[in-house]
């Protein structure tokens, strides 16, 4: 097993139905089986020369993998530099086509945006975390949390059901991008969810950056560490202490570390499991 197709199905990501794929260099989208119809997800990008190579991935999951021809061979010093500038040739491909992709998911954010109403408390997802609905729309029965950039440009939505499932708009921009409440003036408290952030501006009355999960707690913080440099930044975070690795509070950590802000955390010490 050598060919690209031959990975793709390996990592979960092979075409709903048959895909041909050149050695010219473009870059490729496709429907992942599994992806419901209509979806172009996938996403494949094949160059050839004395060793072919390539790469491939989906929007929705932010998958990426490479892949070359006769991987166990070992490569003369003329084929490793070829292969590096192939593989670096597909990264500009997927940068390109990646950038077009969220763009046309933010106008279709901004579509979705427009058509839904103004959210209220009644939500059952508001409802059973106790929390307010501060700067949300409701597009049938799905609660919208919009995902803004530090110009306030929409870049996508995370939709929240009334059991608290959870899913993005696919596509869309979500590094460096907040859901924001209140209006800061000596500090802004920075945090992952929404429910998180809604009961810490109820409490506080500080403005609050929500930024969905901790992975994209650094991006944030260092997006509004450019636009307030002189702002006081928390980031508040979330304790897995139940978690290897404790993810919530160690990228909380990070992200302070690098803007020259503080961390807080609840301590469960002592509370039952």
């Amino acid at each position: 097993m050598n060919t690209m197709l031959d990975c793709m199905r390996l990592a979960g990501l092979a075409p709903h139905k048959e895909l041909t794929l050149t050695a010219d260099g473009r870059l490729r989208r496709y429907r992942v089986e599994g992806d419901k119809p209509g979806s172009a997800n996938g996403w494949a990008v094949l160059h050839d020369g004395a060793i072919q190579s390539g790469a491939f991935g989906s929007w929705k999951t932010g998958a990426t993998h490479t892949w070359r021809q006769n991987s166990e061979r070992r490569l003369s010093a003329a084929e490793r530099d070829a292969l590096k500038r192939q593989l670096a040739a597909a990264q500009r491909a997927r940068a390109d086509e990646l950038r077009q992709v969220q763009a046309q998911a933010a106008q279709r954010a901004e579509r979705l945006w427009q058509r839904a109403r103004p959210a209220t408390d009644a939500h059952p997802y508001l409802a059973k975390k106790g929390v307010r609905a501060i700067g949300l729309r409701q597009l049938r029965d799905m609660l919208m949390v919009p995902a803004r950039d530090t110009s306030g440009r929409l870049s996508t939505l995370q939709f929240i059901g009334p059991d608290g499932t959870k899913r993005f708009l696919t596509g869309g921009r979500i590094q460096g991008c907040y859901c924001a409440m209140g209006r800061p003036s000596d500090c802004l408290l920075v945090c992952e969810g929404y429910a998180t952030g809604a009961t810490i501006f109820a409490a506080t009355g500080q403005a609050v950056a929500v930024c969905f999960n901790c992975g994209n707690l650094l991006p944030v913080a260092q997006a509004l560490r450019r636009k307030f440099p002189e702002l006081r930044l928390i980031v508040c975070a979330d304790n897995d202490a139940g978690t290897p690795g404790n993810p919530g509070l160690t990228a909380a950590r990070a992200a302070a570390r690098a803007v020259g802000g503080e961390v807080v955390a609840p301590n469960f010490a002592g509370v039952p499991a």
